[in-house]
């Protein structure tokens, strides 16, 4: 099988953490195929910048996903997840979804370990739509300046462990998820390290979409996620113009 995996972000450097982590994560037979945003940000902090990130997600997206048989989106948050699916024929999973649902199946309560303050109002809401809320022990994250994006584990490896110690002793944390495409194989370098299972959500993500294709099910034509009415567009690449404001086509596996 094949899948394309986007960095809704700019930053090279974390495409390739993505992409190590990536490739660790998947099996004998499955190609990859990397993705980076060509407009954004650096990383995704924000709502706007989530916005952003999600319309660069859905640009690539449709200039890509024919002859891959899923998308992953990789970036913590999702950005952009809800409206792949509803345009794409193929599965298309997210990083932040694929790590909530693992962590409820290893234990009752999880935390959140992330790069920056700003960033816990965005992953709140997104962990309240997906209906995780009850579940959160806490987010706890860094509270200095980020000096590389591309650096953030060697930069600041100590003070995130650190975090998540104090989510297992001080929140009751069963399960650590360390959030965010810059954390890309953190999980598994210090796993050793930590009292509770870590989770590392490209690792979830990609497992996931091996599964999805795996399952087979074929694209609804009905439902919130039936293929959006024809209708004229103005202004769009033409690759996302074609889904957008017409029915979308089947899709081509690459499985057999």
């Amino acid at each position: 099988m094949k899948l394309l995996v986007i960095n809704p972000n700019i930053s090279g450097d974390v495409t390739r953490l993505i992409e190590s982590e990536a490739r660790r994560s998947i099996r004998p037979g499955t190609e990859l195929t990397m993705a980076t945003a060509p407009f954004g940000v650096a990383y995704i902090e924000t709502r706007a910048e989530a916005q952003i990130g999600g319309y660069a997600a859905m640009q690539v997206a449709a200039e890509h996903y024919a002859e891959h048989d899923a998308v992953v989106v990789a970036a913590f948050g999702d950005p952009g997840l809800a409206a792949l699916r509803e345009i794409l024929p193929i599965p298309v999973v997210g990083m932040t979804e694929s790590a909530l649902v693992s962590a409820c199946q290893r234990g009752n309560r999880f935390s959140v370990i992330a790069i920056s303050q700003r960033i816990q109002a965005w992953y709140r809401e997104t962990i309240a739509a997906y209906g995780f809320s009850d579940r959160l022990a806490s987010i706890r994250a860094l509270d200095e300046p980020l000096a590389h994006i591309g650096r953030v584990q060697e930069d600041q490896g100590q003070r995130l462990i650190a975090l998540a110690e104090r989510a297992v002793q001080d929140d009751g944390a069963d399960v650590l998820i360390l959030a965010g495409a810059p954390l890309a194989g953190l999980a598994r370098s210090v796993a050793a390290r930590l009292p509770v299972p870590a989770l590392d959500g490209v690792t979830c993500a990609l497992r996931q979409a091996q599964a999805m294709v795996d399952l087979g099910a074929s694209a609804p034509t009905a439902g919130s996620f039936a293929p959006p009415p024809e209708k004229p567009c103005q202004g769009l690449p033409e690759a996302l113009a074609r889904l957008v404001g017409r029915r979308r086509a089947e899709p081509v596996s690459t499985v057999g």
